[in-house]
């Protein structure tokens, strides 16, 4: 679950837009398969300003407060907790430890996804076996629409 900060992620690259698989900048974007050093190299990437301090405020820091609220939900941290913990460090530090953060966040995901991939058997059951419960329901549905339309079954 992710809370109101959380709820949308903005574009790494351009902190006003949303954050978007189909961006033409591969930058902007965390893939959820994208190994830990191409996100790492993606968070040190990502567009900031020039002050250096680390505190949330989108009008003025809308880079650095999107990746506060990045690292705040993967880490359940207060934005404040943040603040404090990046005083008087620069963006550098912050962008390393919310990369390697997110990173370690997607691993269980990744590993899944590839334990999941070398089990094409079991994937083939699972699809079969939903395949034949859609096929149930839609002849249910299409029963019920031939006779709503008039339609006689022979």
């Amino acid at each position: 679950y992710f809370g109101e900060s959380g709820a949308r992620i903005m574009s790494l690259q351009e902190p006003g837009r949303k954050m978007s698989k189909s961006d033409e900048n591969t930058n902007a974007f965390i893939s959820l398969l994208d190994d830990s050093k191409t996100i790492v190299k993606k968070f040190k990437r990502a567009v900031t300003d020039s002050d250096m301090a680390v505190y949330h405020n989108r009008e003025e820091k809308p880079g650095v407060s999107n990746l506060m609220e990045i690292y705040s939900c993967a880490t359940g941290k207060s934005l404040d907790d943040i603040t404090r913990e990046f005083d008087g460090k620069g963006y550098g530090d912050f962008k390393l430890a919310v990369g390697e953060t997110v990173a370690d966040t997607l691993l269980p995901v990744q590993n899944e996804y590839h334990r999941l991939l070398g089990e094409k058997a079991y994937l083939e059951q699972i699809m079969h076996v939903h395949a034949e419960k859609a096929s149930q329901i839609a002849w249910k549905t299409l029963s019920k629409v031939r006779k709503k339309v008039g339609f006689v079954t022979v």
